[in-house]
């Protein structure tokens, strides 16, 4: 195996713990967000990545190997922040906003590494593997495409026309007026 064929085989188990941890996160982030829309998106994307994860399983196999995970760092770091945002703005007419652009960091992490991924298979001859990955490319890249239209055309919109308290500045303020007797 030369040095690229590793660092392909390295990228493949990091690209499929990654659609394995999504599979796992996108239906969290489907009970967070607030709109129907967005709920819709989550959900879809969820479906197709089940798909993405039987891609890459194939290509395990086409280059005769087990579909083995490598622990992408990556895109758990991007899952924890939107967790976080979750929690953070619950309630909060900007929540969609926050969840869509953590959902594109998801993608764009996902689409560059697939472009990778589809370089090396190209250079290495790796023909059914390269198919396989263009088709997760691009529906990466549509799903990127679909929640860039629903925050520009709705979600953002929605957010900046509002100004919600958080539930946890609310209840303080409402603390302070009763101790205070006023």
């Amino acid at each position: 195996m030369n040095d690229l064929e590793k660092v392909f085989l390295s990228e493949l188990k990091d690209m499929y713990d990654c659609e394995q941890q999504l599979v796992m996160a996108l239906p969290r982030f489907e009970r967070s967000a607030e709109s129907r829309e967005l709920k819709g998106v989550f959900h879809d994307h969820c479906e197709q990545t089940k798909k993405h994860v039987n891609r890459l399983e194939r290509v395990f196999g086409g280059i005769g190997e087990d579909p083995r995970r490598k622990t992408c760092t990556g895109i758990e770091g991007i899952i924890d922040e939107g967790e976080v945002l979750a929690k953070e703005f619950e309630g909060n007419s900007a929540l969609d906003a926050a969840l869509i652009a953590e959902a594109q960091k998801a993608e764009h992490y996902e689409i560059t590494s697939y472009g990778s991924l589809c370089s090396w298979a190209k250079e290495l001859g790796k023909t059914n593997a390269l198919s396989l990955l263009q088709e997760n490319m691009t529906e990466e890249k549509e799903a990127d495409h679909r929640l860039t239209r629903l925050g520009e055309l709705a979600r953002n919109p929605d957010a900046a026309r509002h100004d919600t308290p958080k539930h946890s500045e609310a209840a303080s303020k409402l603390s302070k007026v009763v101790s205070s007797g006023t």
